[in-house]
């Protein structure tokens, strides 16, 4: 395995005159802006539609992309919005999203494009009716579960009266065709979502960028999936969970993290082979060339939490369904996608043995490091193994700077392990990580600008705020000193395409092999 390095930036953080992050001509650019830093990774966090508190972990359907990420632009290309449909939705740029606005202006102008899509026949095109017919298993439930949330208000599912929230194919059917716009409407949107991402990611693999792809282990408890697939899931005769998914006091809360999310009916799905989970590793094939599971652990053992408790304390572990999903996983990824297995968290001899049968790269978080004031502390870049993806921290951490600014406490044992310039502690411990002996490491956008904690992605255990808001400047890619920082680290560190690599894409027209 080579010595690779990337880049995390979530889709919704990248610059747009719309108020949002798209599949447009901004996300081409952080692509060739990737391909400057010689970097080799663009690890996203879930693309799918966003629900309460707009996370990407808690969304309608695990299958689904987000609308919010239509280019409007490309629309506008395509003829099917105009110029003077999109120019009122534009604003000012900003350091965060105002998710009420996208919310409240967004589905009025898609709207629009699916009314002149169907004027213009896209909705009886062969391409249309092939993207139907391939993706119907996980569309079409979704598409009704939409209609009927809209038809009651947005409610969750578990409010709505009997004859919807009970799922049978019958009623699916039935009300994609009593509710036959409606129902196109949104499998318009998943349409065009997805011709553009497939654009997008054939252009990253044309200048030699993998992308990482992530899922979170569990579901929303109101989704789509959910909805259409109660067997697979502990629920109670009202459909609402019986039990719900987070994990004990840990780093981020001293009370624990109570996500809500039902916790699935392994027996269940152990009876079939674990369909449900293949089908939806299947589906993030199509999307990525590397998929990371978060929450791993959960395959081991669980936290299951009573649905009534106010916190993750009142939990207690379960034994997971460990190597038969595992093995189930690996058929469907295949050959072409690679997995990365997020075991962070104290562990035990259970999920060790696990990920090491999975053979899957686990993770290590730098900002983890110093509190044990010890040399051979695990996350410690030095103390790394091959096959593991580091990090200085991710989405759920504190920017670097962030971190030092707040951890002042922690200077001797930083300064004392890293050398070099006391000044610079950020680039030392970038550099470390560079250095390190991890296959693969994949460095912040916001520690690349040298940001502080008020580019934060997201604080665990908190809503609102400026939790999955944060975006980057537009002139991001005109810091020509980290540039050329990071093309020097990058070189020196070994982890420069390969010359096989450059053969491969010649010869292909992208790095073909994904894996890690």
């Amino acid at each position: 395995m080579e010595r690779k390095s990337g880049f995390l930036l979530p889709v919704f953080s990248l610059p747009s005159k719309y108020g949002i992050g798209t599949f447009g001509k901004e996300a081409y650019r952080f692509i060739d802006f990737l391909k400057t830093c010689h970097q080799t990774y663009w690890q996203m966090l879930p693309l799918n539609p966003t629900s309460y508190g707009d996370s990407p972990y808690q969304s309608f359907s695990a299958f689904a992309l987000n609308p919010y990420f239509i280019d409007l632009d490309m629309l506008v290309e395509e003829g099917l919005l105009k110029y003077d449909d999109v120019k009122h939705l534009e604003v000012d740029p900003a350091e965060y999203i105002d998710y009420g606005h996208v919310y409240q202006t967004r589905f009025q102008v898609l709207t629009k494009a699916f009314e002149n899509a169907w004027k213009k026949g896209v909705l009886y095109s062969n391409e249309f009716l092939a993207f139907l017919k391939e993706n119907g298993e996980w569309l079409n439930p979704y598409c009704a579960f939409m209609v009927l949330k809209n038809s009651e208000g947005g409610k969750a599912y578990t409010e709505w009266p009997e004859e919807k929230r009970v799922y049978s194919f019958k009623k699916c059917q039935k009300v994609l065709s009593d509710y036959k716009e409606q129902s196109l409407f949104y499998a318009f949107l998943q349409f065009k979502a997805s011709q553009q991402y497939g654009k997008l990611r054939e252009y990253a693999r044309s200048k030699g960028i993998l992308i990482v792809g992530d899922i979170p282990i569990y579901v929303a408890a109101d989704s789509a999936d959910v909805w259409a697939n109660p067997t697979e899931f502990l629920l109670g005769e009202d459909l609402k969970p019986s039990w719900v998914a987070g994990v004990p006091p840990d780093y981020f809360s001293a009370t624990g993290q109570l996500w809500g999310n039902p916790i699935y009916d392994y027996k269940s799905m152990e009876k079939d082979g674990f369909t449900w989970w293949k089908k939806r590793i299947k589906a993030n094939a199509k999307y990525f060339d590397i998929l990371r599971i978060d929450h791993f652990r959960g395959m081991a053992d669980y936290w299951a939490v009573p649905k009534d408790a106010t916190t993750a304390q009142a939990g207690h572990w379960e034994i997971g369904p460990g190597r038969k999903l595992v093995d189930a996983i690996n058929e469907a990824a295949g050959k072409d996608m690679s997995i990365i297995a997020e075991d962070l968290g104290v562990l035990h001899e259970i999920v060790d043995e696990l990920k090491a049968y999975s053979t899957w790269p686990g993770m290590k978080i730098m900002q983890f490091a110093f509190d044990s004031h010890s040399p051979d502390d695990p996350y410690i870049p030095n103390n790394y193994p091959t096959n593991v993806v580091g990090y200085l921290g991710t989405h759920d951490n504190q920017t670097t700077v962030g971190f030092l600014k707040s951890h002042t406490e922690l200077y001797p044992d930083i300064q004392r392990y890293l050398g070099g310039d006391p000044n610079n502690l950020l680039d030392g411990m970038i550099s470390n990580m560079a250095y390190s002996k991890a296959d693969t490491v994949i460095f912040t956008v916001q520690d690349f600008l040298e940001l502080d904690d008020s580019a934060r992605l997201n604080t665990p255990s908190t809503l609102g705020g400026i939790n999955w808001r944060w975006r980057v400047p537009y002139d991001y890619d005109k810091r020509y000193d980290r540039i050329n920082f990071f093309v020097n680290l990058t070189k020196n560190s070994n982890r420069e395409e390969s010359s096989r690599d450059a053969k491969r894409k010649k010869h292909y027209g992208y790095t073909s092999n994904a894996r890690l």
